[in-house]
């Protein structure tokens, strides 16, 4: 059976107050405007989440809310996750493995550097030096069960970014 995962790091954020946690970081101006605009690419390339799991980390939260109003998810169904804030990549691995098998398509926000380090991990043919500022990676995963993620056929299907076009 395909599905689908897509890999989303977290749009601009803000640095205006030096003082502010960085978990408590919000997006910027910019990152206001490009993570719906990559949820309407998403829409338009017809790739709809059944879910969205997020970091609970304020510009991811800000970032999932925003591509779920665009591709018409309900916000109040985004899963948060603390523990991918600034995660190593087997916690994308763990998260994977427990979602369930109704789940065709899901999409997984999160942060530098540990996104980028699974992401190059998808497949023997992709690899990029760092994730921009609301990056997504589409990876078509070939598997009946989530949890058997490790040893599925794995094939990137775009990487997107803003002002990619």
């Amino acid at each position: 059976m395909k599905r689908t995962l897509v890999l989303i790091r977290h749009a601009k954020s803000s640095w205006a107050n030096p003082l502010q946690s960085d978990f408590e970081r919000p997006l910027n101006d910019r990152g206001k405007e490009e993570a719906p605009a990559m949820g309407e690419k998403l829409k338009k390339m017809g790739i709809i989440p059944d879910l969205i799991i997020s970091s609970s980390a304020k510009r991811t939260r800000q970032t999932a809310k925003r591509i779920a109003r665009e591709t018409g998810y309900d916000v109040d169904d985004i899963k948060w996750e603390e523990k991918l804030y600034h995660c190593i990549p087997s916690v994308f691995e763990e998260i994977i493995y427990g979602i369930s098998d109704k789940i065709r398509t899901v999409f997984i926000i999160a942060h530098n550097p540990g996104i980028s380090e699974f992401v190059n991990h998808l497949s023997p043919d992709f690899s990029i030096d760092n994730m921009p500022a609301c990056g997504m990676v589409g990876v078509e995963v070939d598997i009946a069960e989530w949890n058997n993620y490790s040893i599925a056929k794995r094939k990137v299907i775009f990487y997107e970014y803003p002002g990619k076009d």
